[in-house]
């Protein structure tokens, strides 16, 4: 349902009626000044983009960004507030085009007869589709609307790119500990829209607990507060224990659609690309017990058994691929082990990413040569008789030889002496490169890598 306000720059009357005492505690708190804003200091402060925009009036068209409970529709209330706009509410969820027509049709009324600009503020707008989003374009372009648009995503990935260049993008940070607890604190004590006429009482030790548990969202921890001061009476203090069942199981932030699993499977990656197993199976555990479906890392340690170990540790990919089978055979519970097992071997293997790059450089000469004939030696018995006369140079079967090796080409003669893989020092690929060397002396491909590591 879409909500409109006018607003203008004395603070007064909230975006959301903060002074109905019907309202959640959180909407009643909502700061109605900038200065009365915890925790986003790098964009709202003296001397800040978004802060000294506000308090000039020229904003324009922005995107905020961010996790719950940070202060995206504070900021977008303020920005209609310092502005004198009035601010239309849009939910992505519940309103589409139909509403938006309305909506400038009375922009463009209000604009005409009033002079007044409108402020449309898109809360979930990563929720709209393509085509939604592309109906804002031209009225943003116009200037009949400015926008506001909240998301908890990325917005690159989550607002197309034409809306993306006409809004300037400001990223809001999970708040600080302390910054919940000055929130907490401030509905204790707030008599006209807080719960300061019941003269509830609440340590520093549990003010500052419900702060932590909160991972950085005010909403949430004011949701927990208010659940809590329902069941006291005036006068009464507030228990950790209370707080506690109030807020329930403590949820792992955690996003399987899009940007928390992305997140998370990149510091997986890069704590076990990096050879830190503790890293590995913190961010490994954060993601199953958020309900992550384990084969997702799976997937990836096998990626990384390839991609970041390779020929050091040729035996990593053989582990993963056991992890995966013994997950799938003993489920869950048990399986999350495997899981854990093949993450720390993968964290804690010799490092190579020679057989990634050797591909890669593979993978390109194929491309730019596609069409160059195999050598005729190479060919199979009936291909080498249909072969030019010229080209009919006798195959070496190496196993007449010596060690089981003879020198004679096997890449394109345009290639030849081309190489893609260049051993490195560590692990396996020592052993590697002292065979390549022994082969490179007796006239097979020259040996292109580092020296033997001592390590």
């Amino acid at each position: 349902m879409s909500r409109t306000s006018h607003s203008g720059n004395a603070p007064g009357t909230s975006l959301f009626a903060a002074a109905n005492k019907a309202e959640p505690l959180a909407a009643r708190m909502r700061p109605e000044r900038l200065e009365d804003v915890v925790g986003q200091q790098h964009l709202l402060g003296a001397g800040k983009p978004l802060g000294d925009a506000i308090r000039n009036g020229t904003v324009g068209s922005v995107l905020l960004t961010g996790p719950s409970g940070t202060g995206k529709t504070t900021i977008a209330s303020l920005i209609g507030r310092y502005t004198s706009q009035t601010v239309v509410v849009l939910n992505a969820v519940t309103d589409g085009i139909p509403r938006l027509r309305e909506i400038v049709m009375e922009a463009e009324r209000r604009l005409d007869h009033e002079g007044r600009r409108t402020l449309v503020v898109v809360d979930e707008i990563h929720r709209w589709a393509k085509s939604q989003q592309d109906a804002l374009l031209p009225h943003v372009e116009s200037g009949v609307i400015s926008l506001c648009g909240a998301t908890t995503e990325v917005p690159a990935f989550a607002v197309v790119g034409a809306l993306l260049s006409r809004c300037r993008v400001y990223a809001l940070r999970p708040l600080a500990v302390d910054d919940v607890a000055q929130v907490i604190t401030r509905a204790l004590h707030d008599h006209s829209k807080g719960l300061g006429g019941r003269g509830l009482m609440a340590s520093l030790e549990t003010t500052h607990w419900l702060a932590e548990q909160c991972d950085g969202d005010a909403r949430r921890a004011l949701g927990a507060l208010e659940a809590v001061a329902t069941t006291l009476g005036d006068g009464a203090a507030i228990s950790v224990d209370a707080l506690s069942a109030a807020l329930g199981v403590r949820v792992v932030a955690y996003d399987r659609v899009d940007v928390d699993r992305n997140a998370v499977l990149s510091a997986f990656h890069k704590s076990c690309r990096g050879s830190d197993p503790h890293a590995a199976l913190y961010w490994l555990a954060r993601a199953l017990l958020a309900g992550e479906d384990p084969q997702i890392f799976l997937r990836r340690l096998a990626a990384i058994a390839t991609e970041d170990i390779g020929l050091a540790d040729p035996d990593a990919l053989h582990v993963v691929m056991t992890a995966w089978e013994a997950f799938r055979r003993l489920g869950p519970a048990e399986g999350e082990r495997a899981v854990a097992q093949a993450a720390v071997y993968c964290a804690t293997a010799p490092k190579s990413n020679r057989l990634y790059l050797a591909w890669k450089d593979a993978r390109d000469a194929a491309q730019h040569t596609p069409s160059l004939p195999v050598p005729a030696h190479l060919l199979n018995s009936e291909m080498h008789l249909r072969a030019d006369e010229a080209r009919r140079v006798p195959y070496q079967y190496p196993h007449d030889f010596p060690g089981a090796f003879v020198a004679q080409a096997y890449q394109p003669d345009e290639l030849q002496g081309r190489t893609y893989y260049r051993p490195g020092p560590f692990g396996e690929e020592k052993r590697i490169a002292q065979r390549l060397a022994w082969w490179a002396e007796r006239g097979g491909p020259p040996l292109e890598g580092d020296p033997p590591s001592t390590v």
